[in-house]
Parts: C-alpha cells; sequence; structure tokens
C-alpha cells in the first residue's frame, strides 16, 4: 500500500471567454503553456455551457451556435511560490483576465 503525500498549496483559477486571445493564442492555451514552460504544474480547461461576467452579458451554449464566446475556467493545483511565480508571468505579459485563489489539499492517487 502507498502512502499519499497531501500536499498544502492553493488552487490558483483563471475566468475568460473561450475566443480571449494572447500573444497570437487562445488564453487558456497560453496560460497552461506557461504553466509548462516554467515547470510549475498541471492545468487543466473547463468550458462553461452559460454564464455572465462584470459586464452583465450573459453567454450561453445553443446548439446552432457553438462559435458562442462561452466562459472557461483555467484551474491550476500548486504551491505557493509556483502559484506567485505564474501571476507574475501574468501581470508582466499584461494579460487582462480575472483570477481567483483558494487554499487547497492534493494528492496523488495510484501508482507515481
Amino acid at each position: 500500500m502507498t502512502q499519499e503525500t497531501i500536499q498544502h498549496g492553493l488552487q490558483l483559477t483563471f475566468y475568460c471567454h473561450r475566443h480571449t486571445r494572447h500573444d497570437g493564442m487562445l488564453l487558456s492555451e497560453w496560460l497552461l503553456e506557461q504553466a509548462k514552460r516554467h515547470d510549475l504544474g498541471g492545468g487543466s480547461v473547463f468550458r462553461a455551457i452559460a454564464g455572465f461576467g462584470r459586464h452583465g452579458v450573459l453567454h450561453e451554449e445553443q446548439f446552432f451556435d457553438l462559435g458562442d464566446d462561452l466562459p472557461v475556467k483555467v484551474e491550476f493545483l500548486l504551491r505557493p511560490e509556483q502559484a506567485e511565480a505564474l501571476l507574475a508571468l501574468v501581470r508582466e505579459a499584461g494579460v487582462d483576465a480575472v483570477y481567483a485563489q483558494a487554499p487547497a489539499s492534493f494528492a496523488r492517487l495510484g501508482a507515481h
């Protein structure tokens, strides 16, 4: 039986629209690429089916309107120093995005 090592860190989540671009890439892909390039851990992108932001515009998934600019969430589980490094990269690049961070405990199950 393998002992799980629980790590304490942060859940860092960025919110943007699916088609938002930065430096010629989708912002969601750019964020993942920055984390990967700087060895800051893994991340995932989740697409919403509906949402609205600070401007109050409702975006909804419609069967015939797959091009709608729906919200996406780009989420990372990071150690505090990794989260700060990623935020510094985003700030330095001048990215316009909303983010949230929350304390998180995480571990890996199964084979390491």
